[in-house]
């Protein structure tokens, strides 16, 4: 398996092996359920293991900032290193996620390698006037 097919395998894959939520709207609540799955064993890692640390604060640019300034001051306001258990449960929980995203897709007829590759192409095209 290459590269370039593991989001037509995970399509593949989730259209051989969902079998109790083809309904639209149960794969739409079970995508949210899993986003809500990764959010949450992120908050555990601050709170319940401590591997993780949040330290956010409002961001204050100079008013003659460059956008290399911008990109300097911004963080993702985490200390820290996930540890083993921790990752292992977030990635398990994304894969969750990444299955009924490849659901979703199936079910609207979509591919998703198409997808990844278009978002790719609009990044690397507007880069940083997107501002996401």
């Amino acid at each position: 398996m290459t590269e370039d097919s593991l989001c037509q395998e995970l399509q593949c894959v989730a259209a051989r092996y969902l079998l109790r939520h083809q309904s639209i709207l149960d794969i739409l609540s079970k995508l949210q359920e899993t986003g809500s799955r990764i959010n949450r064993a992120t908050v555990k890692t601050v709170t319940n293991c401590g591997c993780l640390k949040i330290n956010a604060s409002k961001k204050i640019l100079p008013e003659d900032a460059t956008l290399e300034d911008f990109i300097n001051i911004m963080d993702s306001d985490i200390e820290g290193e996930l540890c083993t258990d921790c990752r292992e449960i977030i990635e398990q929980e994304i894969g969750q996620n990444l299955f009924y995203l490849a659901a979703l897709c199936n079910t609207l007829d979509i591919d998703l390698d198409v997808v990844m590759k278009k978002e790719l192409l609009t990044a690397e095209t507007l880069r940083f006037f997107q501002f996401k």
